[in-house]
């Protein structure tokens, strides 16, 4: 026999006659209504299409809804004219002044398909969902909250945010994030995001509401053929349905993210989810292999020989190498040779190594341009040849990535070499053992780098009374930055700036590689923070530092409010210039007028105050040290707002 659990929802005070209300019992919702002196409490769903009651109205004796005008009993919850779509209604006590409703004790749930679904996710080591709660989401949802123990759920402001923050934790640790949406707009949100995710190979596992299978094709409300929608952007993507085996659906999705390092994608019509279900949870055993692909020797060989016989090697680490850059840097030792990175793989070696050379390309250092020229072999590791890098042709080449359609990409290289990279890297040594005649190269890079250092502190004291310099700022951070920090990175003169003067030591760099999408740092540094949350990641309790300028910053401002809400201990630096500046330089240099460039900003420092973090505003040199110390030691989030010459980049 069911009891009863009574809950005290009001007083008699609280609702005047003729008047209805929403109380909750628990996670029963109730309309109570107040008639001819008279309480009752009925369930608050209306049964044509679930409008809530309470928040209806009595209009001659009537309760009714207040979505499409349905009639009902308002103590009794029938119908008129006879009808069988009544309202369930709940005992109702008055103990004195005061209304208790009892509802009966809740049975143990059974299981349902987004139970079965998320846990087959968490076994497959998913720690963390970024995204919205929605109407066309709250069954998944509620999986995702009964796994709070094993999830850490972040609800950001704009779902591009949530993609984002997914992509960068994903080029930081290598395994995925989910982000959680609704269906149409909350799921094409996603997009740019999942974008930069996708031609960035970060894995990313996007969970996408949809409206309830019945009214899929009938143009419903927020209809979005979500597979067609992702089609270009996930490697693969799957509809559930009422017959789906769904812990395989969840396995597929999290190993072709894996393997592929790529996005995969999950479309829930709202009702699924919520369905029960006898299918039990899958896990990743027997599913995934490693990756180390051995090169073939012959190649290996032959690679090894025209690196022994080169004068003057240069080894080129791209973004794809950052898991195995302290085996690369033992091989640059080994040949005493320069070692260039991409922009993406600025900081995989510091530039305080003696055969570090800082970024090569547009962004880079005329070190890296310098040592590439003067070569006669280039050991491309890791890079897809960016034109923004501009890896020369002109060069002999070898190239080794884990991607055979990486090989070649953009022109023929002399020797292509497919296998994991650290793989090559070992054979490569064990071939070059006592068989170099290269050039020693270690002196010419600390003399470059002097001349380098020089000019950079020449143009640091340049000030023409309006901003601080690029060269100023980068000094600073450089100085003061910690060496273990992660460090997002926005798009604009900002990057070009940070690759240009900012001396990475051991930090990690995240950017918007490929897609170079304005926004990404603030979003980057959510997902990067959550990464430092796991005691067995090698990021744990890493500072994060983002950088941008404010024009990127207005992109995402409102996730402020999301690192203070969750606790998070970011420090962004914003530069401030009033403009658009890249694309007014731009223009400059294509000779067109500069136009529609300019920003009108607020104060972004007391805008960071009111979301409740620390903000700082800096206009001279003078108390630009003081500041960044400052906000780097703040325990939560803290914005840097730094009043910048958009002339001295």
């Amino acid at each position: 026999m069911s009891s009863l659990t009574w809950h005290k929802v009001a007083t008699k005070h609280d609702l005047k006659e003729n008047r209805v209300k929403s109380v909750s019992c628990g996670t029963q919702s109730i309309c109570l209504t107040h008639y001819k002196n008279q309480f009752a409490a009925l369930d608050n769903r209306c049964p044509h299409q679930g409008g809530p009651l309470g928040d209806g109205s009595i209009e001659n004796g009537m309760l009714r809804c207040p979505w499409h005008g349905w009639d009902f009993d308002p103590i009794t919850g029938k119908p008129p004219g006879g009808y069988d779509d009544g309202i369930a209604t709940f005992a109702l006590e008055l103990r004195g002044d005061d209304i208790y409703v009892g509802v009966e004790d809740a049975k143990k749930p059974e299981p349902t398909v987004g139970d079965v679904m998320i846990e087959t996710m968490v076994n497959w080591g998913i720690k963390h969902v970024f995204g919205m709660v929605g109407h066309s989401n709250l069954n998944l949802a509620e999986a995702i909250r009964l796994q709070e123990n094993h999830l850490n759920y972040y609800g950001i402001r704009h779902e591009g945010a949530a993609s984002f923050a997914c992509s960068a934790y994903g080029k930081l640790t290598g395994k995925p994030a989910a982000c959680l949406t609704i269906a149409g707009p909350g799921a094409t949100n996603l997009l740019t995001g999942l974008w930069d995710a996708h031609v960035d190979s970060a894995p990313v596992l996007a969970l996408t509401g949809q409206i309830p299978s019945k009214l899929i094709g009938r143009g419903a409300f927020q209809e979005v053929d979500l597979s067609k929608a992702f089609g270009q952007v996930a490697t693969w993507t799957a509809d559930l349905t009422h017959a789906s085996n769904y812990p395989e659906l969840m396995t597929l999705a999290c190993k072709h993210a894996i393997v592929k390092q790529s996005v995969s994608h999950l479309v829930f019509p709202d009702e699924i989810p919520g369905i029960a279900c006898t299918q039990k949870a899958d896990t990743p055993s027997g599913r995934i292999t490693s990756k180390s692909v051995s090169p073939d020797p012959a190649t290996i060989h032959e690679a090894s020989t025209r690196i022994a016989q080169a004068k003057r090697p240069v080894i080129i680490m791209g973004y794809g190498a950052r898991f195995h850059k302290n085996s690369i840097i033992e091989l640059a030792t080994t040949l005493r040779c320069p070692v260039l990175t991409t922009f993406k793989g600025k900081g995989l070696i510091p530039d305080s190594h003696p055969n570090g050379c800082g970024v090569l390309g547009r962004s880079g250092t005329p070190i890296a341009s310098w040592f590439m020229n003067e070569s006669d072999l280039l050991i491309v590791l890791g890079s897809s040849f960016s034109n923004h890098t501009g890896i020369t042709d002109k060069k002999p080449i070898i190239q080794v990535d884990i991607d055979p359609m990486q090989l070649g990409r953009f022109h023929k290289v002399d020797i292509p070499v497919w296998g994991d990279l650290g793989v090559a890297v070992s054979m490569f040594k064990e071939q070059l053992q006592g068989n170099i005649s290269n050039q020693e190269q270690v002196t010419e890079i600390a003399e470059r780098w002097t001349l380098w250092r020089k000019e950079k502190k020449q143009r640091e004291q340049e000030d023409f009374n309006n901003g601080i310099s690029s060269a100023t700022l980068f000094a600073s951070l450089t100085k003061l930055i910690p060496d273990d920090a992660i460090i997002p990175v926005d798009v604009g003169n900002n990057a070009y700036s940070f690759g240009r003067y900012f001396e990475c030591t051991h930090q990690a760099i995240l950017m918007s590689g490929y897609l170079g999408s304005i926004g990404f740092a603030l979003p980057a540094a959510l997902g990067a923070w959550a990464a430092t949350t796991e005691q067995d990641s090698p990021f744990y309790q890493k500072p994060v530092v983002s950088i941008s300028g404010d024009g990127g910053f207005a992109q995402y401002m409102a996730e402020i409010t999301t690192a203070v809400q969750c606790r998070m201990n970011i420090t962004h630096i914003l530069l401030n210039n009033h403009s658009l500046g890249k694309i007014s330089k731009e223009q400059q240099l294509g000779q067109w007028n500069v136009w529609q460039t300019d920003l009108v900003n607020p104060n972004f420092a007391h805008y960071a105050t009111n979301c409740g973090a620390q903000g700082i505003h800096v206009e001279n040199k003078q108390n630009l040290d003081a500041a960044i110390i400052e906000a780097l030691q703040y325990q939560g989030p803290s914005l840097v707002e730094v009043m910048m010459d958009p002339t001295l980049l």
